[in-house]
């Protein structure tokens, strides 16, 4: 099995809590709160964890917060490859209103990175990335990290000969359209992205396969993914396109399910899966993750049992 190494610049420890009637301007008496290691690549790294699978996070880690998703992450049973953090570690909040089933998400900024500090992370990364292994690059970069950070790291790693995954969005993604860097080995959005980037809608998957197709004939990542929601996940490369249903489940939460889908994706890879095989892994991992309540994510049981309802079709 390839060995796999999340990144994650900007954790958070995910508080997540619930209340009746969450209105303004009064007091309002919640749950005992819930506390796990949050942000982007360590949610990847959970979710393969949970799998079955085995994962290093490399993480930018700063303060008492910093210090708590340390613990957490050892509690799990996560390696990590810890990085000073300019700063303190964020916080954030997830509180569910248990009258209307609603939920309120605040996501607090992390500390203010400098240009010295990417350098450092860069050269960091470079050295901790397995050779012929998997990168995984997942969640927001924190204040002061320059869009280009995505092609500066793929760069990096290169020499590495380890695969890049990158689940990026916003400035970062559309400077990757726009730079004539690295191509990623994988590249995945959900569909507001999609639509933002493509500068237009993509009502179909045909559609979201053209876009993706399209993206990866101008170079920017060997393979990619458009996710659809509640419809399912598209993929192309230059040679396929392909569209995995997914699961026809109640939704309880939506906290996680990308990066339920990126574990679930990458594990089934690093195991040796052909790409039809993981985008269905990834269908089913999303589809279980909304399943799971607040900040939990996908649960191996369910992500089994949901497979044959996530049947894979070329587009």
């Amino acid at each position: 099995m390839q060995t796999i190494l999340t990144i994650t610049l900007n954790p958070t420890v995910d508080v997540a809590t619930s209340a009746k009637d969450i209105l303004p301007e009064r007091k309002l008496r919640c749950s005992r709160p819930v506390f796990d290691p949050g942000g982007g690549g360590l949610n990847v790294s959970r979710a393969i964890a949970a799998l079955g699978g085995n994962s290093t996070a490399f993480v930018a880690l700063g303060g008492p917060t910093g210090d708590k998703v340390m613990r957490l992450l050892a509690e799990a049973g996560i390696g990590v490859y810890p990085f000073p953090a300019p700063g303190e570690t964020r916080l954030s909040l997830t509180a569910t209103d248990t009258t209307s089933g609603e939920q309120f998400r605040f996501v607090m900024p992390g500390p203010d990175w400098s240009e010295r500090d990417v350098s450092k992370a860069l050269t960091r990364i470079a050295r901790a990335a397995p050779e012929g292994g998997i990168v995984v690059l997942s969640g927001s970069q924190p204040p002061g990290v320059p869009v280009d950070f995505p092609a500066r790291l793929a760069a990096k790693i290169a020499r590495t000969k380890a695969q890049l995954f990158l689940d990026t969005s916003g400035k970062a993604l559309h400077h990757l359209l726009e730079s004539k860097c690295q191509p990623a080995d994988l590249l995945r959005m959900d569909e507001l992205e999609a639509v933002e980037l493509a500068g237009r809608d993509l009502p179909t998957r045909a559609d979201s396969a053209d876009f993706a197709q399209d993206l990866v004939r101008r170079g920017l990542a060997h393979a990619v993914i458009v996710a659809r929601g509640s419809e399912g996940n598209v993929l192309a490369t230059r040679e396929g396109r392909w569209f995995a249903k997914a699961a026809k489940v109640t939704v309880v939460s939506k906290v996680g399910a990308g990066d339920s889908f990126v574990a679930a994706f990458t594990l089934a890879l690093a195991r040796g899966k052909p790409l039809p095989e993981a985008l269905r892994h990834g269908a089913a991992g999303a589809s279980a993750a909304v399943t799971s309540p607040a900040t939990e994510l996908c649960r191996a049981r369910d992500v089994k049992n949901l497979l044959s309802q996530c049947p894979v079709s070329e587009i």
